[in-house]
């Protein structure tokens, strides 16, 4: 597939491995505008980084080509870190405890898996979430936690 971006050698310089590694590249990309700030050890350790594609503008996690347009031009940004629970379920396998699986759309418009903390049984879809933790030290998925209170109808 031939863009506009430049090159086959170009295009094929960014690495699986370096996928959404910015520092690797030294900014967000050539054509972020003078404004966007620079990514910094720092400023990636408590965020979740995604791509956008610079063709039609969807935003996804960990891809390697745009589902939409095929496109392989891919910006990498940093989420704000709510969202909202989509599909949460209860995991009784491998583990000492009940654990949730939770599929969260994020504001910026792509879908990650988690886990949300609180009870398992009291997490549900349309919670509101926000990043806790980028990295779970255990399985290494994002951790969020409810940013509302659970509706308790009978206390």
């Amino acid at each position: 597939m031939y863009h506009r971006s430049g090159s086959a050698v170009q295009q094929a310089a960014g690495s699986a491995t370096a996928l959404l590694d910015p520092l690797a590249r030294g900014s967000f990309s050539a054509s972020a505008p003078a404004s966007a700030p620079a990514l910094t050890p720092a400023s990636t350790s408590d965020a979740i980084l995604f791509q956008r594609c610079t063709w039609c503008g969807t935003a996804m996690y960990h891809r390697v080509l745009c589902p939409v347009c095929r496109g392989s031009d891919l910006r990498t940004e940093r989420s704000e870190g709510t969202g909202t629970v989509r599909h949460s379920t209860v995991v009784h396998r491998n583990t000492p405890a009940a654990r949730n699986v939770s599929l969260v759309e994020m504001t910026e418009g792509f879908v990650v898996r988690g886990r949300v903390m609180g009870p398992p049984i009291g997490i549900h879809s349309g919670d509101r979430v926000r990043l806790s933790t980028v990295k779970d030290p255990v399985r290494g998925e994002p951790v969020f936690q409810l940013l509302d209170e659970p509706y308790r109808a009978w206390r």
